[in-house]
């Protein structure tokens, strides 16, 4: 994107809702690129309902999603400018910011979306009851590309456990995929993360059912003594079918990252946007009502890693000083 059509990107932002019309006649709106990941995951679910939330809240904008491989693409095509919103995965962004096998990049936070509390879902059943069960079984560990692999490289390494040899790993063209595998035995497991995820939610629809296996409380704190970023997380009790009591994990918080160039005034808008939507929002998407102003400041690693223009409407807001 040339500096000039960034400024008329800029410029068109800055319209009022209600300058959306002139005379009867409806002027162009400003599109901006939000990349999500492949079809069938969470990703794309939450961009949907992103997009469709603020371009009702703001008729001069559109949000335009497009499916990507995910959060291993989507950094490199917001380095590219190729994209000017994109979802990300907890770790991946933890890996991207702080440099570990790349150089750190210079993207920033627009919002934290939701909590990414991560565990294994087997038919209920079958004879896996802990992780230890699944070692040398054939489990989907998510899509290519997608956040959820290094996540789980994480969890498994705090246990002493290597995905790629302690398990048949399997990883997905698409994320859909997995819970039709768990059905017919092709897979002992799927790997999934957060509340209301897709996949969760098709294995504990289907006629088999579902258990959930998450680590223990000392495996929990076996994974933290080694990988202190990862937090504890609840799934609450009735985030899927037939699932009736509350289940601890850990794991991270996902975000939607911008470009490093985005116009201050641009971020500041969608911030201004997004929170004003923020019930609405919830009402549309269960893992949507994550999705606030002061969940963003705590998940954030670093506040100055939230873009500039949404600090600004932050501190007009009283989220931070």
């Amino acid at each position: 994107m040339t500096f000039a059509f960034r400024i008329l990107v800029s410029a068109a932002l800055l319209l009022s809702p209600a300058a959306a019309q002139t005379g009867g006649n409806a002027i162009s709106t400003t599109t901006i690129s939000l990349g999500t990941a492949t079809p069938g995951g969470g990703f794309p679910l939450y961009g949907s309902a992103f997009a469709e939330v603020m371009n009702a809240a703001d008729g001069a904008l559109t949000i335009a999603p497009r499916n990507t491989k995910g959060s291993n693409e989507n950094i490199p095509l917001l380095e590219k400018r190729e994209l000017d919103l994109a979802l990300v995965a907890g770790e991946p962004a933890y890996e991207a910011f702080a440099g570990i096998g790349r150089a750190p990049v210079r993207l920033k936070i627009l919002t934290a979306i939701y909590s990414n509390p991560g565990m294994f879902v087997v038919r209920a059943d079958s004879p896996y009851k802990t992780i230890h069960d699944l070692v040398g079984q054939p489990v989907a560990f998510g899509a290519r590309g997608s956040g959820l692999p290094i996540l789980s490289r994480y969890v498994l390494d705090g246990l002493g456990l290597k995905q790629d040899e302690d398990f048949k790993a399997i990883y997905l063209d698409r994320a859909g995929d997995g819970p039709a595998m768990v059905e017919d035995g092709r897979v002992a497991a799927l790997w999934g993360a957060g509340i209301g995820w897709p996949g969760f939610a098709a294995v504990a629809s289907s006629v088999s059912g579902a258990r959930f296996i998450a680590p223990g409380a000392d495996e929990i704190a076996r994974i933290r003594a080694k990988h202190a970023f990862l937090k504890p997380l609840t799934v609450p009790a009735g985030s899927y079918p037939k699932q009736s009591a509350p289940i601890a994990s850990l794991g991270s918080w996902s975000f939607v990252l911008t470009r490093e160039d985005l116009p201050d005034d641009v971020a500041y808008r969608l911030a201004r946007t997004l929170h004003g939507a923020e019930a609405t929002f919830c009402k549309k998407l269960a893992q949507a009502c994550e999705t606030t102003a002061a969940n963003t400041v705590v998940a954030a690693p670093r506040p100055e890693l939230i873009h500039p223009g949404v600090m600004k409407y932050y501190r007009e807001i009283g989220v931070v000083k």
